[in-house]
């Protein structure tokens, strides 16, 4: 039995066909092959999900009710696991509280230096800390604004309380929150709120001093609206409720602590002129500097661990990052380099390290930073299996293992295990385009019109003025931190509201949605079945008549046991197919509803002879898609695959604008070329395309290019260059020129 591997035996999950491998242990092992050849199938739903289960076995039962659950993936078996740290793209979440500082633990080092040598002196760590009532600024419970209520839009000062002058939907007259005022006995119900005396608005307005008031079937402790609304923190609302609560508040800066979240006592500490809420404003590398300019030696001692932290993030390009940073507002790919830095900063050895994609959302320059950590892991005494499509990063593995040969039921293979000057020359689909690169363009499209930003001020940018060019192709680059987001998606598209924006956030992703529904054809497909069969469209719906009464057309039926793990099986009514019997004896040529869904893009665009629904198909397969299923649930699809799904969806717009943010995450080598096709028929059918984007061939392919920078946050936000490709060679602060 040889412990130097990682053995899987047999794995058939998702569309794996049998794989049996070998990973050497204490490597970097990189996988790669065209999107839905099964490499996430492989590392994540097989290698990643049985290595959670058997740690997550280890505890008690008690304590495993409280741990995300992990089916037994449908492999034979595996040998010599490590415990697992996954590191994925999954968005930092974390609401209003959770800062870069809080989830790197790197403020609490922060927090240990105020206490021991930051005077006056305050007390403990936690006195410095926004999250606990010690810390926290009383106004505004540590979340440095508060929330005030716009009474001009919540209220119709003409209409009383059983006319609905309550304007906000949850106060509607009848609705219980409208109940409480109007059962308080506090006012005259049909009087207008206009000719309210003093105190009656007081009443409504501050309430009545925490006095009771006991309703018809409860008591309860009588709110004014103000008071209702102050603290309420939107981030941890559902979508809903945070649209129609943003629509009749204010949010502004907290008028005591200036935005800074903490006491006066913690504020009014300082080390060197500086309170820690200034420390955690700058940015690391500003930190950094004022670390080690420490005079006082006690303080110097607890700086260094401080300044180990930091300098990680400072060497993965997220340097432009302050503590003070909202976690939320991180795109995926910071969000998955923020995770790797609370990792660093362990010396746990013998694990297995999993990354998807760790390369997403950096330029050229901070792909050799990134790999530097990734060796970083592995000479720990770590196993490292990376998910990856950029060459700069396959380049650096020990061992490759290449996947395909094609997508979806054409995949599901190993095709090559090896070093990476043998990929080169295996002759694989990864190995043919390592080599391949496409050249700069020469004969650019001339713009049609230009549409100007002017003084944008935002986040970092320094009163930039830039033109955007009409029907062309403008890529906007420069590094991580940049400006490149706040520049497109946030200035232009508010000036251009009626720009398709295809960006990486997750697709509405229940689990009744599916690419069928997503880009509605699911319409057509059903109304297509009720002609043929001359019955109505509704039974063909999982979602409504023609459900599987026992599944209620989810096709599977979820049993929850308690503490153990919950399980999800098969309905036996329906055997997985969602409808009910008799939908199936339907059948459009031949197939019924169910072995539709069950077509990938590829076969469907055959059986197919309806032209919309054709139109659809086609871009699915133009943008890469041809393996996913029309039923499959969006829930499975990659962070890529959605924003494909998305362009497919939005092809067939004409005379429009898309504004599209890094395309190629999670495209193979491959698949650029495809990619480009695209976006040059979009262009050539009379519409404007501005990409942000890292990937070296797209930028090659530009008509236009702006390169922000020089670097990321203080020390970017100018637009160095702005014209077609050629001329950005010449361009000396530009980091992108040197990397083309």
């Amino acid at each position: 039995m040889d412990r130097a591997f990682i053995e899987v035996h047999g794995a058939k999950e998702n569309n794996l066909k049998n794989v049996s491998l070998n990973i050497p242990k204490g490597k970097i092992t990189v996988f790669t092959g065209v999107s839905g050849s099964g490499k996430s199938s492989l590392v994540f739903d097989t290698i990643a999900a049985e290595a959670q289960r058997q740690l997550n076995e280890t505890f008690t039962a008690f304590v495993q009710g409280f741990l995300p659950h992990y089916g037994q993936p449908d492999v034979e078996r595996i040998e010599h696991l490590n415990a697992p740290i996954i590191i994925d793209q999954k968005r930092v979440g974390g609401g209003s509280r959770s800062t870069v500082g809080t989830y790197t633990d790197i403020a609490s080092f922060l927090r240990v230096l105020f206490s021991r040598v930051g005077q006056p002196y305050v007390g403990a760590a936690f006195a410095f800390s926004f999250n606990t009532p010690q810390g926290m600024c009383p106004e505004c419970e540590g979340i440095g604004k508060t929330v005030q209520i716009d009474l001009e839009k919540f209220l119709d000062r003409s209409k009383s309380l059983n006319e609905g002058a309550l304007l906000h939907p949850d106060f509607k007259v009848g609705k219980w929150m409208w109940k409480v005022y109007a059962q308080s006995g506090f006012f005259d119900n049909d009087k207008p709120i206009a000719q309210y005396t003093d105190e009656e608005m007081h009443l409504l307005l501050h309430g009545a001093g925490g006095r009771k008031v006991s309703f018809s079937d409860f008591n309860l402790t009588y709110l004014g609206l103000l008071e209702r609304f102050t603290r309420k923190d939107s981030a941890s609302m559902s979508e809903r409720n945070r649209a129609i609560f943003e629509q009749f508040t204010t949010t502004l800066t907290c008028p005591v602590c200036q935005g800074a979240r903490l006491s006066e006592a913690a504020l009014n500490c300082r080390i060197e002129g500086r309170n820690i809420a200034e420390l955690s404003d700058l940015e690391s590398t500003e930190l950094v500097k004022f670390l080690k300019n420490l005079s006082d030696p006690a303080a110097s001692r607890v700086a260094s661990k401080l300044i180990e932290r930091l300098e990680h993030l400072v060497d993965i390009g997220l340097g432009y990052l302050s503590l003070s940073r909202e976690t939320t507002t991180l795109s995926g790919g910071e969000s998955q380099r923020v995770k790797m830095v609370r990792h660093l900063g362990n010396s746990l050895t013998d694990m297995l390290y999993i990354l998807d994609e760790p390369s997403v959302g950096l330029h050229a320059r901070d792909v050799g930073r990134l790999n530097g950590l990734l060796h970083k892991l592995r000479d720990k005494g770590n196993t490292v299996l990376v998910v990856e499509h950029d060459p700069d990063v396959i380049a650096i593995a020990d061992h490759i293992v290449d996947m395909g040969p094609g997508a979806g039921t054409h995949g599901g293979e190993v095709v090559f295990e090896g070093a990476y000057p043998e990929l080169k020359h295996s002759g694989t689909l990864t190995g043919r385009f390592l080599s391949q690169h496409l050249p700069i363009k020469e004969n650019v499209r001339s713009p049609k019109g230009w549409m100007a930003i002017e003084h944008a001020t935002l986040h970092n940018l320094k009163d930039v003025g830039v033109q955007i060019p009409t029907g062309v192709l403008t890529v906007v680059t420069g590094v991580a931190g940049s400006g490149k987001s706040t520049l497109i998606n946030d200035i232009f598209t508010e000036q251009h509201p009626g720009a398709v924006v295809i960006d990486q956030s997750r697709i509405g992703a229940n689990v009744r949605s599916a690419p069928a529904t997503y880009t509605g054809i699911m319409d057509e497909i059903r109304k297509t079945f009720a002609k043929t069969n001359n019955v109505n469209p509704s039974l063909f719906s999982f979602n409504s008549e023609g459900s599987c009464p026992n599944c209620n057309g989810l096709g599977v039926i979820y049993t929850d046991l308690a503490f153990m793990e919950g399980i999800s099986s098969p309905c036996e009514v329906c055997e997985g197919k969602r409808y009910k019997p008799e939908v199936l004896t339907h059948l459009l040529r031949g197939k019924n509803i169910s072995e539709v869904l069950d077509m990938t893009a590829e076969e469907a665009l055959e059986f197919f002879t309806e032209k919309k629904i054709k139109a659809v198909l086609q871009a699915l397969n133009d943008v890469g898609l041809s393996y996913l299923k029309l039923g499959q649930p969006l829930s499975t699809v990659s962070g890529g695959e959605g924003q494909r799904l998305k362009l497919a969806t939005e092809l067939h717009k004409q005379g429009s604008i898309y504004v599209m943010d890094e395309p190629t995450t999670g495209l193979h080598l491959s698949d650029i070329g495809l990619l480009m096709k695209i976006i040059d028929r979009l262009v050539d059918s009379g519409n404007t395309v501005v990409l942000i984007e890292h990937h070296l061939d797209v930028i090659r392919q530009a008509d236009w290019i702006i390169d922000l920078g020089p670097e990321g946050g203080s020390a970017g936000g100018e637009v160095l260059y702005s014209g077609p490709p050629a001329g950005l060679v010449q361009e000396s602060r530009s980091i992108t020129a040197r990397h083309l």
